[in-house]
């Protein structure tokens, strides 16, 4: 594992967010949802998310998630995607989504 400097992780912004619509995204190659995140202070931002295979668009709604807040909007599938919504692959290549067991206000920074 390749090691790297505290101000590297501080870089990254890590904020939670509420997942405030989902919907899927008919344009993507692969099964994906558009997300709307509300992430408190800093507004409410657009992910593609390939999370299909886990989470049906009714469970996702109000969900609260970990996302990347500090890379550059990207453009997938006719989305302008603001954020990353963070998981892990499980054992079958399918993203687990990186969540909380208790509530946090929207827009908090992993600490």
């Amino acid at each position: 594992m390749q090691q790297i400097e505290w101000q590297d992780f501080a870089r990254v912004e890590l904020r939670v967010g509420t997942i405030i619509s989902a919907e899927p995204n008919s344009k993507a190659i692969k099964p994906a949802y558009v997300l709307e995140v509300d992430l408190g202070e800093h507004g409410i931002k657009t992910s593609s998310a390939q999370i299909t295979a886990h989470y049906q668009v009714d469970e996702l709604i109000g969900r609260q998630v970990l996302c990347v807040c500090n890379f550059a909007a990207k453009r997938i599938a006719g989305v302008r995607s603001e954020v990353l919504v963070t998981g892990v692959y499980d054992e079958e290549n399918k993203v687990v989504l990186a969540s909380f067991d208790k509530p946090v206000a929207n827009g908090a920074r992993l600490a």
